[in-house]
């Protein structure tokens, strides 16, 4: 007999079904898109900087313009997918991914390109903010900690997959190559998103759209859960609050701008290494496509990295875990820019920090999740990565002028590896739950 009741409440009690992992799995593999089109334009950098001659201050601007576009994204496609819906902005960010990787293909200069790298990362930033949501709302309690970190390991797992692809398609074409296969791939996703990804059910249940009942129920057939007989009790308008206005109330006071604080300053490590890679081991003398296989190598550190923080995180407490990989990382970061006598040492190190910094900012996804509630999830989790995307499009701006004006690598990479240090003390003085 079918019963009136909290549908997340079912799903936050109940074993998760097939279809909930297949739906969480969807997720990972979107996150693993995304991860690949923002590294495009790293694997892309030399040849970009090689046929057109850009220096390294233009060329860090580049390399930060989707970075850029992720953080408007994130902050307002986030806000959006709380008001009309986690699926069609998700798919809605699919779009403007495949159109904008597409169009990077076509650039015929620096402006160009930089423009439709922004374009595409509203997009990217969009889906990082909806996709960390929908895994909390498909998941158990159970396992919610452990299913958003391994949806971030998605990130990674993309750049490695992808960048094993791109090194590839170095070696026979032009860099265009790389945005024209991230442009097909993800637009073949748009299915799986359509087919698999059901609207969240705390967002039908607390928007109330048309036939919302109907479409619950059919996510809770789908799901294997028994339906509802009615709608449960929808909570007084004054209980539910949203919008930008409540993360920075009273009641949040204490953790968005902590939040933004550490995201902003680790991730502007987390994409030094990341976006300086290919350059930095190509200016030591070696092949573009020998530049693409030791970031790969930084990405498969950060693939181990999130997966073995995922299982940790069902035996230590959460902040624990990611303050201690910050500091790993920032110690790791120095490692690499003090210079390494070959390749094979070169991409061990890539492989340890990217170990580091990627568990720590996956695990701050975890973190994110378990402070914003359902009703403002989506947006908070985009506000916290959007206006801590200033960090990651800060961080190649800045090494870049940094390498220009004439610093070492060694000077560069400490610089760079405080912000874990920063952010490290920022998860530290964080409450221990949201009031």
């Amino acid at each position: 007999m079918s019963t009136v009741a909290d549908p997340g409440k079912i799903i936050e009690d109940s074993p998760m079904s097939r279809f909930q992992i297949l739906a969480v799995a969807v997720c990972i593999f979107l996150y693993a898109l995304d991860g690949f089109d923002v590294l495009a334009i790293s694997f892309a950098a030399p040849g970009i900087a090689s046929e057109w001659g850009v220096e390294r201050g233009a060329l860090g601007i580049v390399l930060s313009m989707e970075l850029f576009g992720m953080a408007l994204g994130s902050v307002f496609v986030g806000r959006i997918a709380d008001d009309l819906g986690r699926r069609p902005t998700s798919l809605a960010c699919l779009v403007i991914m495949a159109i904008g990787m597409a169009l990077a293909a076509l650039a015929k200069g620096i402006e160009m390109l930089s423009a439709f790298r922004f374009i595409t990362g509203i997009g990217i930033g969009g889906m990082l903010a909806i996709t960390t949501a929908m895994v909390a709302e498909y998941s158990n309690a159970r396992y919610r900690y452990l299913c958003v970190t391994l949806m971030g390991a998605g990130y990674p797992m993309g750049a490695v997959l992808g960048g094993s692809v791109a090194s590839v398609l170095l070696q026979h074409y032009e860099w265009r190559a790389v945005f024209v296969f991230g442009s097909v791939v993800t637009a073949l996703s748009i299915s799986l998103a359509w087919f698999f990804l059901p609207e969240s059910l705390a967002f039908l249940c607390r928007k109330r759209p048309a036939n919302a009942l109907q479409k619950i129920n059919k996510t809770l057939q789908r799901m294997g859960f028994k339906v509802l007989e009615a709608l449960p009790e929808l909570k007084l308008q004054g209980e539910v609050k949203t919008g930008f206005a409540e993360l920075l109330s009273s009641r949040f006071i204490q953790i968005t701008p902590l939040l933004c604080v550490a995201y902003f300053f680790h991730i502007m490590t987390f994409y030094f290494i990341l976006k300086w890679i290919p350059k930095i081991v190509v200016d030591m003398g070696y092949s573009p496509s020998s530049a693409g296989g030791v970031l790969v190598w930084a990405n498969v550190g950060g693939v181990v990295g999130a997966i073995f923080l995922g299982v940790l995180t069902q035996k230590i407490r959460l902040k624990t875990l990611v303050v201690c990989s910050m500091f790993l990382a920032a110690v790791l970061v120095w490692v690499f820019g003090s210079g390494q006598p070959d390749i094979a040492t070169l991409s061990t190190v890539a492989a340890v920090a990217g170990f580091f910094t990627t568990s720590a900012v996956i695990g701050m996804y975890s973190i994110f999740t378990q402070y914003f509630p359902p009703e403002i999830r989506a947006g908070g989790v985009g506000f916290v990565i959007g206006v801590g995307r200033g960090g990651s499009a800060l961080g190649p701006v800045i090494a870049g002028f940094l390498f220009q004006m004439g610093m070492s690598l060694s000077f560069v990479a400490v610089c760079m590896a405080f912000g874990s240090v920063i952010a490290a003390i920022a998860i530290m003085s964080l409450p221990k739950t949201a009031t």
